[in-house]
Protein backbone atom coordinates (compact mmCIF):
# COMPACT_ATOMS: atom_id res chain seq x y z
CA UNK A 1 0.00 0.00 0.00
CA UNK A 2 0.94 3.66 -0.84
CA UNK A 3 1.93 5.75 1.85
CA UNK A 4 1.56 4.50 4.92
CA UNK A 5 1.94 5.41 8.08
CA UNK A 6 4.44 3.89 10.38
CA UNK A 7 2.80 1.41 12.53
CA UNK A 8 5.38 1.63 15.71
CA UNK A 9 2.89 -0.66 18.29
CA UNK A 10 -0.63 -2.25 17.40
CA UNK A 11 -2.08 -3.91 20.33
CA UNK A 12 -5.41 -6.14 19.45
CA UNK A 13 -8.43 -6.78 21.64
CA UNK A 14 -11.57 -8.81 22.02
CA UNK A 15 -13.18 -12.10 22.82
CA UNK A 16 -11.62 -15.15 22.70
CA UNK A 17 -12.51 -16.81 18.93
CA UNK A 18 -12.05 -13.08 17.54
CA UNK A 19 -9.28 -13.82 15.48
CA UNK A 20 -6.85 -11.73 17.42
CA UNK A 21 -3.47 -14.25 16.81
CA UNK A 22 -4.50 -14.80 13.33
CA UNK A 23 -4.75 -11.51 12.63
CA UNK A 24 -1.86 -9.90 14.18
CA UNK A 25 0.52 -12.70 12.74
CA UNK A 26 -0.82 -11.00 9.47
CA UNK A 27 -0.73 -7.27 10.36
CA UNK A 28 2.58 -8.49 11.74
CA UNK A 29 3.78 -9.84 8.21
CA UNK A 30 2.75 -6.76 6.85
CA UNK A 31 4.05 -4.29 8.38
CA UNK A 32 7.44 -6.08 9.01
CA UNK A 33 6.94 -6.20 13.17
CA UNK A 34 7.35 -8.59 15.55
CA UNK A 35 4.53 -10.26 16.79
CA UNK A 36 3.76 -11.20 20.36
CA UNK A 37 0.90 -13.16 21.79
CA UNK A 38 0.41 -12.37 25.45
CA UNK A 39 -0.83 -15.23 26.88
CA UNK A 40 1.96 -17.13 25.06
CA UNK A 41 4.54 -15.12 26.55
CA UNK A 42 3.14 -16.04 30.19
CA UNK A 43 2.90 -19.65 28.72
CA UNK A 44 6.74 -19.27 27.68
CA UNK A 45 7.94 -17.57 31.30
CA UNK A 46 6.03 -19.93 33.57
CA UNK A 47 6.73 -23.10 31.72
CA UNK A 48 3.21 -23.78 32.05
CA UNK A 49 -0.33 -23.83 29.79
CA UNK A 50 -2.82 -21.29 30.85
CA UNK A 51 -5.11 -23.87 31.81
CA UNK A 52 -2.58 -25.36 34.30
CA UNK A 53 -1.87 -21.68 35.83
CA UNK A 54 -5.36 -21.43 36.35
CA UNK A 55 -6.05 -24.96 37.87
CA UNK A 56 -3.05 -24.68 40.18
CA UNK A 57 -3.06 -20.62 41.34
CA UNK A 58 -6.18 -19.39 39.90
CA UNK A 59 -7.75 -17.00 37.77
CA UNK A 60 -6.28 -14.22 40.43
CA UNK A 61 -2.61 -15.38 40.18
CA UNK A 62 -2.93 -15.71 36.41
CA UNK A 63 -4.21 -11.50 36.11
CA UNK A 64 -1.67 -10.71 37.99
CA UNK A 65 1.27 -12.30 35.91
CA UNK A 66 -0.62 -11.02 32.82
CA UNK A 67 -0.78 -7.34 33.66
CA UNK A 68 3.15 -8.04 34.80
CA UNK A 69 4.01 -9.71 31.89
CA UNK A 70 2.28 -6.86 29.82
CA UNK A 71 4.11 -4.24 31.43
CA UNK A 72 7.26 -5.60 30.90
CA UNK A 73 6.67 -5.98 27.15
CA UNK A 74 5.92 -2.27 27.01
CA UNK A 75 9.44 -1.39 28.79
CA UNK A 76 10.80 -2.89 25.96
CA UNK A 77 11.99 -0.62 23.19
CA UNK A 78 10.99 -1.70 20.07
CA UNK A 79 7.81 -2.20 17.41
CA UNK A 80 5.90 -5.45 17.41
CA UNK A 81 1.97 -6.42 17.30
CA UNK A 82 0.44 -7.72 20.43
CA UNK A 83 -2.47 -9.96 20.49
CA UNK A 84 -3.22 -9.67 24.23
CA UNK A 85 -6.08 -12.34 25.92
CA UNK A 86 -9.59 -11.93 26.05
CA UNK A 87 -9.75 -10.67 29.81
CA UNK A 88 -6.47 -8.45 29.39
CA UNK A 89 -8.00 -5.29 29.04
CA UNK A 90 -10.42 -5.75 32.12
CA UNK A 91 -8.20 -5.96 34.95
CA UNK A 92 -5.33 -3.98 36.42
CA UNK A 93 -5.86 -0.97 34.22
CA UNK A 94 -3.88 -2.59 31.70
CA UNK A 95 -6.49 -0.76 29.30
CA UNK A 96 -5.27 2.41 30.09
CA UNK A 97 -1.75 1.37 29.66
CA UNK A 98 -2.67 -0.17 25.96
CA UNK A 99 -4.35 2.95 24.90
CA UNK A 100 -1.01 4.79 26.02
CA UNK A 101 1.48 3.10 24.45
CA UNK A 102 -0.33 2.43 21.20
CA UNK A 103 -3.07 1.90 18.83
CA UNK A 104 -5.57 -0.72 19.99
CA UNK A 105 -8.10 -2.26 18.01
CA UNK A 106 -11.13 -3.83 19.12
CA UNK A 107 -12.41 -7.32 16.65
CA UNK A 108 -16.04 -7.32 17.12
CA UNK A 109 -16.91 -10.74 16.81
CA UNK A 110 -21.22 -11.96 17.21
CA UNK A 111 -21.49 -14.38 19.91
CA UNK A 112 -22.95 -16.98 18.26
CA UNK A 113 -19.83 -16.83 15.76
CA UNK A 114 -17.47 -16.99 18.92
CA UNK A 115 -19.31 -20.03 19.88
CA UNK A 116 -18.50 -21.77 16.61
CA UNK A 117 -15.02 -20.70 16.09
CA UNK A 118 -14.64 -21.84 19.51
CA UNK A 119 -16.21 -24.95 20.18
CA UNK A 120 -13.71 -27.89 19.19
CA UNK A 121 -11.32 -26.06 21.19
CA UNK A 122 -13.83 -25.10 24.36
CA UNK A 123 -12.19 -27.65 27.11
CA UNK A 124 -8.44 -25.48 26.43
CA UNK A 125 -9.53 -22.19 27.57
CA UNK A 126 -10.15 -22.52 31.06
CA UNK A 127 -12.80 -19.60 31.58
CA UNK A 128 -14.70 -21.97 29.04
CA UNK A 129 -13.60 -25.36 30.38
CA UNK A 130 -16.47 -27.75 31.55
CA UNK A 131 -19.41 -26.46 29.92
CA UNK A 132 -22.07 -29.08 28.86
CA UNK A 133 -22.82 -27.93 25.71
CA UNK A 134 -22.82 -24.98 23.02
CA UNK A 135 -25.94 -22.99 24.67
CA UNK A 136 -23.91 -23.19 27.80
CA UNK A 137 -20.81 -21.68 25.46
CA UNK A 138 -23.33 -19.71 24.20
CA UNK A 139 -24.84 -18.59 27.49
CA UNK A 140 -21.31 -18.17 28.90
CA UNK A 141 -19.60 -15.95 25.94
CA UNK A 142 -22.73 -13.23 26.20
CA UNK A 143 -22.37 -13.17 29.41
CA UNK A 144 -18.69 -12.81 29.92
CA UNK A 145 -19.11 -9.85 26.57
CA UNK A 146 -21.52 -8.10 28.27
CA UNK A 147 -19.07 -7.57 31.27
CA UNK A 148 -16.08 -7.06 28.66
CA UNK A 149 -17.95 -4.82 26.22
CA UNK A 150 -17.24 -1.25 28.13
CA UNK A 151 -13.70 -2.14 28.53
CA UNK A 152 -13.30 -3.28 24.39
CA UNK A 153 -15.72 0.02 23.53
CA UNK A 154 -12.99 2.37 24.33
CA UNK A 155 -10.76 0.98 21.97
CA UNK A 156 -9.95 3.80 19.19
CA UNK A 157 -9.89 1.22 16.60
CA UNK A 158 -12.66 -1.55 15.67
CA UNK A 159 -13.52 -3.38 12.96
CA UNK A 160 -16.69 -6.36 12.67
CA UNK A 161 -16.40 -10.10 12.64
CA UNK A 162 -16.40 -10.42 8.42
CA UNK A 163 -14.37 -7.12 8.14
CA UNK A 164 -11.93 -7.57 10.34
CA UNK A 165 -9.45 -8.59 7.30
CA UNK A 166 -6.07 -7.83 6.82
CA UNK A 167 -6.73 -5.32 3.54
CA UNK A 168 -9.46 -3.78 5.99
CA UNK A 169 -7.59 -3.63 8.91
CA UNK A 170 -4.56 -1.80 6.78
CA UNK A 171 -6.62 0.89 5.43
CA UNK A 172 -8.22 1.63 9.30
CA UNK A 173 -4.89 2.01 10.26
CA UNK A 174 -3.66 4.26 7.63
CA UNK A 175 -6.65 6.51 8.36
CA UNK A 176 -5.90 6.61 11.91
CA UNK A 177 -2.37 7.00 12.22
CA UNK A 178 -0.26 10.44 10.84
CA UNK A 179 1.99 9.23 7.84
CA UNK A 180 5.97 9.24 8.94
Amino acid sequence: MASEPELQRLYLIGMPGAGKTTLGRGLAVAYELPFLDLDEEIVRREGRSVADIFAAEGEDYFREREAATLREIQQQPGRFVLATGGGTPCFHHNLEDLLADGPVLYLEVPVAELAARILAAAAQRPLLAGLPDRAALISRLDETLRYRKRFYDRAPLRCTADACTLDNVRRLLAQYLPLA
